[in-house]
């Protein structure tokens, strides 16, 4: 997708999954998480980059629930498991990093939105989770509509406290369908949705998508 100089991508080489660890590697350490943050070529996680004139300004990586799991197991899998018992399918967001001289909140929702069709139009995907730090729990809970799952725990990855939120795909698209593309400077919605795409602008998407993986299959 590409508006200008802005696009959003599919990360499938070495070369655009390095540029996207380098943006988190950056944005982990100012915020004084730890750890080295590597993306490999995992087929149940898909790494979507905005670039703006060619450079990374946001990454977002989309993880598909599979035998081997998530990465949220690590110190969540019993919250996960009573999800999974009653037929959901999983997936999380992780290794989320935004530029922040790209003060653009239309970007930051472009790349939401476009991981929320991968997850519920390609892959079928009933619920979101992510692990967030206490500081950020306000945007996902107030904006998006997340709800809290068990209690804060530590997070050895980053060697900091985290909250797993979770939300249904079909609250998200509840919204999307009301709030999407309606952004102007006297709207009194508060939520993030109205910097979603609009449902014509969604379904578009979609189909692009979908061709694209009908081709790839053939």
């Amino acid at each position: 997708m590409n508006q200008d100089s802005y696009g959003i991508r599919l990360t499938d080489t070495a070369k655009g999954r390095n540029k996207a660890s380098m943006l988190v590697n950056k944005m982990y350490a100012w915020r004084g998480y730890a750890g080295t943050h590597q993306f490999s070529d995992d087929p149940n996680r898909i790494t979507l980059t905005a670039t703006d004139k060619g450079e990374v300004v946001g990454t977002l990586t989309l993880g598909i629930d599979s035998p081997i799991g998530l990465m949220a197991d690590q110190i969540f899998k019993e919250e996960l498991d009573v999800h999974r018992a009653r037929g959901a399918k999983l997936c999380e967001f992780t290794k989320l990093a935004f530029d922040p001289t790209v003060r653009s909140k239309t970007s930051l929702a472009n790349l939401f939105h476009l991981a929320v069709i991968y997850a519920r139009d390609i892959h079928d995907c009933t619920d979101i989770v992510i692990e967030v730090n206490p500081r950020h729990r306000r945007f996902y809970e107030h904006m998006l509509g997340f709800k809290r799952e068990g209690d804060l725990k530590d997070n050895p990855r980053v060697n900091a406290p985290a909250y797993l939120l979770r939300i249904e795909l079909a609250y998200v698209t509840e919204q999307i369908q009301k709030h999407g593309g309606t952004f102007s400077e006297t709207s009194t919605e508060r939520s993030f949705y109205p910097y979603f795409f609009s449902p014509r602008e969604e379904q578009g998407i979609i189909n692009r998508l979908r061709r694209i993986d009908e081709h790839q299959a053939a």
